[in-house]
């Protein structure tokens, strides 16, 4: 399919907008769709329609080889598992009967080539998705493997990388070698190349903290040495007391510059380097309660928008249940704004029981997405002082559970491939 990114848009006699049909088939805009449209100075921003299932995150396993000092492994008591033949199985059949064709993503909060059958998994989808991704930490991609996969159809692989240091890396990632991680990475890129698979991409997922955010120029140049060329930088998300002193976005979460306001002074900044001149001034610029808009851009157009609805997607849990975001996967206790906060898993139902898309076009599950692209929740992440901002199970707006005004994927603070 012909992926088009700028065209042109035709008015009919009644003053309805045609699209392209490529375009069409890709957002999934059936007869009778609704899509959210937001009106801007100079433009309209549409919105993918909320019934189009575009993206599936399938957790394998929420086993892990490792035992990272930041996951969120260690603040739940969640039962293991691994996703059981049948339970894929449904999976794959509600995959098959959908109206097109969805990306998927093999993640979750275990580590997907733990799970034995993980080649098969990979392949099954491939028959029925038009791109296929998995995230990993590295230590068990072995050249074996890497050509299993690359022979089963997997278009990208992301790894878990938060440093280019040995020492700061086993800091963080306990059981991890770093240096076999980069010979993993290093002999998955040869092999894409060795099985005519160039397209393949490597991406590089780096979870940024205090401890380690010094590392993450280094983690770039290397980017040709590890045949990568995407990156995604997240903020930690503490799951013990500990880590709090380690978040980066303190002040974020607080500063008008990242929220859009009729109210605050507004300030249209232009392209401009970043060096030694410019660097003071402009971190001055954005502490002085402006609304920033870069070169027709906002920073805080990321604010109060759920990148899961925005994208389309779902999430499975290895034991079949279906939730709308990776955040809702698994009961698990965080921290937000150093208080403690316990988020309960939310299930809209289980693909052992009910059909994929049957779930996905449920009432219950269709009307939870309206409520979160409006977004009118309770704004927990900034306030955070009642007892409400400690759960997702109701808050000051008369919303109930699951909320999310505490959630910082939405605030663009946390972010997934």
């Amino acid at each position: 399919m012909k992926n088009l990114t700028n065209f042109w848009a035709e008015v009919d006699e009644q003053g309805r907008l045609i699209l392209p049909a490529e375009v069409v088939n890709r957002f999934g805009l059936e007869t009778g769709a609704q899509v959210f449209v937001e009106e801007e100075a100079n433009h309209l921003r549409f919105h993918r329609s909320l019934s189009h299932l575009a993206r599936i995150y399938i957790e394998p396993t929420d086993r892990c080889n490792l035992n990272c000092a930041m996951c969120i492994r260690q603040s739940w008591q969640e039962s293991m598992g691994m996703m059981a033949k049948d339970t894929f199985e449904h999976l794959l059949a509600g995959i098959r009967a959908l109206p097109a064709p969805p990306s998927v993503c093999f993640s979750g909060f275990g580590e997907p080539l733990a799970h034995p059958d993980i080649v098969e998994m990979v392949s099954g989808v491939k028959s029925f998705s038009q791109n296929v991704e998995l995230i990993t930490n590295g230590m068990l991609l072995t050249q074996a493997l890497s050509s299993q996969l690359l022979e089963a159809g997997l278009d990208m692989l992301w790894v878990s990388l938060d440093s280019a240091n040995p020492d700061v890396f086993a800091d963080v990632r306990l059981r991890a070698n770093l240096a076999d991680i980069f010979q993993n990475i290093r002999r998955f890129s040869q092999a894409r190349n060795q099985l005519g698979r160039p397209e393949v991409k490597i991406g590089i997922a780096f979870v940024a903290m205090k401890r380690n955010i010094a590392e993450l120029p280094q983690l770039l140049r290397m980017s040709g040495q590890l045949g990568a060329s995407r990156f995604i930088v997240t903020n930690v998300l503490p799951y013990t007391p500990e880590y709090c002193n380690e978040v980066l976005y303190a002040r974020t979460l607080n500063d008008i510059a990242y929220y859009p306001s009729s109210y605050a002074p507004q300030l249209e900044m232009p392209r401009i380097d970043l060096n030694e001149a410019t660097h003071n001034p402009l971190y001055q610029v954005m502490r002085t309660g402006c609304a920033v808009t870069t070169y027709g851009d906002k920073p805080g157009r990321g604010t109060n928008s759920c990148p899961f609805i925005a994208r389309g997607s779902t999430a499975i849990a290895w034991d079949g249940g279906v939730s709308p975001c990776l955040s809702l996967l698994h009961t698990h206790t965080s921290y937000l704004n150093k208080r403690e906060r316990h988020s309960k898993r939310y299930v809209i139902g289980n693909v052992n029981a009910i059909d994929l898309g049957i779930l996905w076009n449920s009432t219950q599950y269709m009307s939870f997405r309206e409520r979160v692209q409006t977004f009118d929740f309770s704004p927990c992440t900034v306030c955070g002082g009642c007892d409400m901002s400690l759960a997702n199970e109701e808050d000051c707006f008369g919303n109930t559970f699951p909320t999310c005004g505490g959630c910082l994927w939405a605030q663009g603070v946390i972010q997934c491939p």
